[in-house]
């Protein structure tokens, strides 16, 4: 039986709600499923009381962006206590640079001749968190780009000629956000970030020194190889491995959740999280 531990709803930039995921998790035969949404948990009570209702485990779960040593990375937090004052306050931050940065897109595109008021942007984005990928699904509509990656290769992403930086946590003070509401802290697809460190760890050995508990190793576009020397890493670093399928819905054709042919993520991780939770804890 599968898990999908890396799912993005309607409260971030998914096109599905959070009860409508659980729903179809349900339907796929998951047994554990995390929304991941970014900067927010704002999903996670409606998908936990819907999962208890079909008996679905659901856990707490966020993918928030962090820099380290001038590299850009999202970490995943798991297990947490999803109303902790300072993760939401740490998390409200974040949404506020979010939203400076949308403002200061939007003014780029209108110098390049391309108008998108904030209402048109308010009624992609629906509710919760509006980020670039709303920003894209707009261009695509209005005809200016005929994907999500033209966008973001012409426009949105880091050599787009609309793209802005925004506030991010350095990777260490993001773990410990994450640790002092009581979850684990594991680094979301690695495969850009440690790619070219594959032989020595070098990177995931310095990660897990400053308090990293693991890394995504099951996702759909690792390969099998890759995923083996993930798992073999972080075995020898005392990481453990996560895993999910990124799923954000139908802004992303032909995927879908965990469980198929996609990424499949067994279900005993989920155990084990648990445990590596227990243990922070006792040594705080």
């Amino acid at each position: 039986m599968s898990i999908d531990l890396h799912i993005h709803s309607t409260m971030s930039d998914g096109t599905m709600s959070p009860v409508d995921l659980v729903d179809l998790a349900h339907k796929k035969g998951l047994s554990c499923i995390a929304l991941t949404d970014h900067d927010t948990v704002a999903g996670y009570h409606g998908a936990k009381e819907r999962g208890d209702a079909v008996g679905l485990d659901v856990i707490p779960g966020v993918e928030v962006s962090v820099t380290f040593e001038g590299l850009h990375m999202h970490l995943l937090g798991y297990l947490f206590d999803h109303e902790d004052e300072n993760l939401v306050q740490c998390l409200q931050k974040l949404q506020g640079a979010r939203d400076q940065r949308n403002s200061e897109i939007l003014q780029k595109l209108q110098s390049q001749g391309i108008t998108i008021t904030g209402t048109e942007l308010k009624a992609v984005s629906i509710c919760g968190q509006t980020g670039r990928p709303h920003i894209a699904r707009i261009l695509m509509q209005n005809g200016i780009v005929r994907s999500m990656d033209e966008a973001f290769d012409r426009y949105l992403g880091r050599n787009g000629s609309a793209y802005c930086n925004r506030f991010a946590y350095d990777l260490k003070t993001g773990i410990e956000i994450i640790h002092k509401a009581g979850g684990i802290a594991v680094v979301a697809h690695p495969y850009n970030l440690i790619k070219n460190d594959m032989e020595s760890g070098k990177l995931l050995t310095q990660l897990s020194k400053i308090g990293l508990d693991g890394i995504e190793a099951y996702y759909p576009t690792h390969s099998r190889k890759f995923r083996k020397q993930l798992i073999f890493l972080a075995d020898k670093n005392g990481l453990l491995v996560t895993g999910g399928s990124d799923y954000h819905g139908t802004i992303r054709r032909g995927t879908t959740l965990a469980g198929g042919k996609g990424v499949s993520v067994p279900d005993e991780l989920v155990a084990i999280m648990r445990r590596i939770k227990q243990e922070n804890q006792s040594k705080l």
